[in-house]
């Protein structure tokens, strides 16, 4: 290798296609399913076997592999300046029990394929170069989602989190121990100098758009909440239609209201409905009570705040217009977040560079760089999937698109870590 740091020698993309592509096969293995998707829920013996891969190839490349208590691996390519901090990327690769061999996956493996194209190209960087393999980004399994990255960034309390239990009752801690990843590395996060997650855009918009690189500017808001309807079970005959207490009507006045406040707050608003359950759930009674999850989503606090003022206004006079009671539980707020403007424009300048075609957009997922940007500068490359579907069997991407947002954060994290850890 050269004994000082240097620029990348082309603008080509310079990562290998067929490598990365391949890495993702090899992965998929583990797990896979009859419809061509994967199943590999968090700390499994099928995630232990992906995790082993992962520090196997790692190791291959030069790497040195570290594991934190709550099973976050990372593996560290030297910098010329080891007391710079790292610039990091990094996904996850346990996946939904129905999922796809892309989400998550390719944000490490094009972390691996960075470090695999630095060392064939001979090129050193001031900085240490680092990809992770964050622990439970899915909550599939076990509660919450994005686990790993919210314990590394002080969001999530290390041994409330290792007591969570899955439904046969078995802990996380448990389960690390079970499959050999729970670490001696301390777990509270260490300086970041940027942080760069690359991923399939699991929406519609790119494919649409026929538009290579999503240049992700923030993350959407979310603000989730349980409600609870409750009125008076009775004979769907005898009761008269104006002495009724029925649950499930004043559910359904609040699923549309849901949809409707959502489509009058665009852009960048959602409102969901996903899940709703009856009570006594029999065709010839009125239903005397109704659970149902209501799922509210913006990129600014004020408007998000709007929409959840809005859907309990409607919930109040629902419930005071049909004789019922209610009870709203909150259970998740994440506020709006804008990557930070070095790491946009880092990714913006290395899609130009490549005449890659690129637009602004913004996730309206939940991804582990939203935690990690409490650290430091971090942004995200999207590329298109097929139908914008995933977390689905039938998930798929084309390699050309995966390689050219390999690319891009090739030259995104050199850029970064050869001006001494901060994305220019």
């Amino acid at each position: 290798m050269n004994s000082f740091a240097q620029p990348l020698p082309s603008n080509a993309p310079l990562i290998n296609r067929d490598r990365l592509w391949q890495s993702l096969m090899d992965l998929a293995q583990l797990g896979a399913t009859a419809k061509g998707g994967v199943c590999r829920l968090a700390l499994t013996d099928l995630d232990r076997q992906a995790r082993d891969l992962f520090v196997q190839w790692c190791t291959a490349a030069g790497c040195r592999v570290s594991v934190d208590a709550i099973g976050n691996i990372f593996a560290r390519r030297a910098g010329l300046n080891p007391d710079l901090p790292p610039v990091m990327t990094g996904s996850h690769i346990d996946t939904q029990p129905t999922g796809g061999k892309f989400d998550g996956c390719y944000g490490v493996m094009a972390g691996l394929e960075v470090i695999r194209t630095l060392n064939d190209l001979g090129v050193e960087t001031q900085a240490p170069i680092e990809v992770v393999v964050w622990t439970n980004e899915e909550g599939s399994r076990f509660p919450p989602c994005m686990m790993g990255s919210g314990v590394f960034a002080g969001k999530f309390d290390l041994q409330e989190t290792l007591d969570k239990q899955d439904e046969q009752g078995l802990s996380v801690g448990a389960e690390l121990q079970r499959i050999g990843y729970a670490g001696p590395r301390a777990v509270l996060g260490h300086p970041v100098g940027a942080y760069f997650e690359a991923h399939i855009e699991q929406g519609p918009v790119l494919e649409d758009q026929a538009i290579t690189l999503g240049v992700v500017m923030g993350c959407l808001g979310q603000k989730w909440f349980d409600l609870t309807f409750t009125g008076v079970e009775a004979h769907a005959g005898p009761t008269p239609m104006r002495l009724r207490k029925d649950a499930l009507v004043g559910a359904a006045q609040v699923v549309s209201a849901v949809n409707r406040i959502a489509h009058e707050q665009q852009p960048h608003a959602c409102g969901t409905v996903g899940c709703l359950t009856l009570h006594p759930g029999s065709r010839n009674v009125i239903p005397g009570q109704v659970q149902m999850t209501i799922d509210l989503r913006h990129l600014h606090a004020d408007k998000l705040q709007a929409m959840v003022d809005e859907v309990r206004e409607v919930i109040e006079a629902t419930a005071k217009q049909h004789g019922l009671s209610y009870e709203l539980t909150p259970t998740a707020d994440f506020p709006p977040l804008d990557f930070h403007p070095s790491c946009v424009n880092a990714v913006r300048d290395a899609a130009s560079v490549l005449g890659l075609s690129h637009m602004d957009i913004v996730s309206g997922a939940g991804h582990d760089a939203i935690f990690v940007a409490e650290l430091g500068p971090a942004g995200m490359i999207f590329v298109p999937c097929e139908g914008g579907i995933s977390h689905n069997e039938i998930e798929n991407a084309a390699p050309d698109d995966l390689a050219a947002g390999c690319a891009v954060l090739l030259r995104a994290m050199v850029n970064a870590a050869q001006q001494g850890g901060e994305a220019a």
